[in-house]
C-alpha cells in the first residue's frame, strides 16, 4: 500500500505551507476564511496556475535524495501561493525546509528502499498578476532598513564584488556621467548589459551565473542566469541593493512575444529575473536577459537592437515583468540538507542524488522529471 507523506515543518520554517488531507482536495492557509477565492482573484486581474513537478528516480539506491524548489508564498501585489500538495510513495522522509538567512524554501524527500517506488509528485496552485512600477511617480514608500537590504549588497561565490566586477561597475557609471539617482544608475547598468552581452543558445540550461569568469575572460555571452546575474553583481558593486529572482515560465506571453512565454510542458522553461531597490519606490523589476532573448529567438536570423520589437521589450523590461512566470526564490549558495556535495549556486531546477552522486538537473530525460503548468479558469 502506498504511503502518503504530508508537509512537515522544519525547525527553521516560520509557518507551514498548506497540506492536502485527501487526494484532489486543495488545502487552504490558516487564514483561508479571509482569503479570496479563485473566482475573486480572476475578477481582480490575477491569473492562476497549477504547476506540477513529477520526478522518478530510475536509478534506485539506498540513498536517493530529491530537493524541489517551492514557489515563494507571497510577493505583495504580484504573486501568491494558494496551496501545495505532494505525494512521495516509498519515501522515508519528506519535509519543507527553509535556508537559514535566505528566502529559499524547498521540498526535501529521502528514499532508502531500492525496492520501493522512488517517485515524487508536487503541485502548487499559484496566483500571479503583472508587475509594474511607475518610475515617474513621486517616491512615497516607507524605506526598508539597512538590515533588510544588507543581504542584497553582498558578494556570492559566483559573483564577487571586487576586482573586475568593481572596475566594470565604476566604468559604467563614469561613462554615464556618474548619475546620483539610484534609478539612473540602475538604468545605466541595464543599458550596458543589453548593449555589451550576447545570448548564446548553445549554453546549457540557464547558464552558470559565473559573473567573475565572464568579466575576466571577456566572454560576455550566456543565458539568463549569466546576463541577469551580471546585472545584479554590477548593481551591488555600485551600491544598489539588487537580487536575482529564480523561477519558471508558466504561460504564453500576452504581448505577442513567442520567445517570452511557455505553457503546458514547462520542464525547460526556467528563467532568472532581477530587481533592485530604490528608496521611495521599493523593489523595481528588470530583465535585460529577456531583451537579448527577443533579439536571438523572436525571429529566425535574429533581430537588431533597433528593431521595434526589441525596443518595445527594452522599454517594458526596465520597471515591469509580465507575470506569466513564477518566482521560487532569491537565494545563492543554497545548501541541500542531507547532501555531502557543495551547495547549489542557485536553486531553480529540481536537484537529485543517489549513491552514485548528484544527478544532472539540466538533463530531465536522464534525471527523469517533468514540470507542467495548467491554467485555472474557475
Amino acid at each position: 500500500m502506498q504511503r502518503r507523506l504530508f508537509l512537515r515543518d522544519a525547525a527553521c520554517v516560520a509557518a507551514a505551507l498548506p497540506v492536502i488531507a485527501s487526494p484532489g482536495a486543495w488545502a487552504l492557509p490558516a487564514t483561508a476564511a479571509a482569503a479570496p477565492s479563485v473566482a475573486d482573484l480572476l475578477a481582480q486581474g490575477w491569473q492562476v496556475h497549477d504547476v506540477t513537478t513529477t520526478i522518478e528516480l530510475t536509478e534506485r539506491t539506498a540513498n536517493g535524495r530529491v530537493w524541489l524548489p517551492l514557489a515563494m508564498d507571497e510577493l505583495p501585489g504580484y504573486q501568491r501561493t494558494l496551496a501545495t500538495r505532494f505525494e512521495a510513495p516509498g519515501a522515508k522522509l519528506a519535509e519543507v525546509m527553509a535556508t537559514k538567512g535566505q528566502d529559499t524554501r524547498l521540498l526535501r524527500v529521502a528514499f532508502t528502499d531500492p525496492a520501493a517506488p522512488q517517485r515524487v509528485v508536487l503541485t502548487q496552485r499559484i496566483a500571479t498578476r503583472d508587475r509594474a512600477v511607475n518610475l515617474g511617480a513621486r517616491p512615497n514608500m516607507k524605506p526598508l532598513s539597512a538590515a533588510e537590504l544588507h543581504p542584497y549588497l553582498q558578494p556570492t561565490s559566483l559573483a564577487p564584488l571586487d576586482g573586475k566586477v568593481k572596475q566594470t561597475a565604476e566604468q559604467i557609471q563614469k561613462d554615464a556621467g556618474n548619475p546620483a539617482d539610484t534609478i539612473a544608475k540602475a538604468q545605466a547598468i541595464y543599458d550596458w548589459v543589453i548593449e555589451h552581452t550576447r545570448r548564446e543558445g548553445s549554453v546549457r540550461g540557464c547558464g552558470t551565473g559565473n559573473v567573475a569568469f565572464m568579466l575576466e575572460s571577456g566572454n560576455l555571452s550566456g543565458k539568463c542566469a549569466d546576463l541577469n546575474g551580471l546585472w545584479v553583481a554590477l548593481a551591488r558593486a555600485t551600491g544598489i541593493p539588487a537580487r536575482d529572482a529564480y523561477g519558471v515560465r508558466v504561460d504564453d506571453s500576452v504581448h505577442g512575444y513567442k520567445s517570452l512565454g511557455k505553457s503546458g510542458d514547462i520542464t525547460k522553461a526556467q528563467h532568472c529575473r532581477a530587481d533592485f531597490y530604490a528608496e521611495g519606490h521599493g523593489w523595481i523589476p528588470v530583465d535585460p536577459a529577456d531583451v537579448r532573448k527577443v533579439m536571438l529567438e523572436e525571429q529566425a536570423g535574429g533581430l537588431a537592437l533597433t528593431d521595434p520589437k526589441v525596443r518595445a521589450a527594452r522599454a517594458m523590461l526596465f520597471g515591469a515583468w509580465e507575470m506569466n512566470w513564477i518566482a521560487y526564490n532569491h537565494g545563492h549558495d543554497v545548501p541541500l540538507a542531507g547532501s555531502q556535495l557543495p551547495p547549489a549556486g542557485f536553486l531553480m531546477y529540481p536537484q537529485g542524488e543517489t549513491t552514485e552522486g548528484r544527478l544532472d538537473s539540466l538533463d530531465p530525460a536522464t534525471f527523469k522529471y517533468q514540470i507542467r503548468s495548467e491554467k485555472v479558469t474557475a
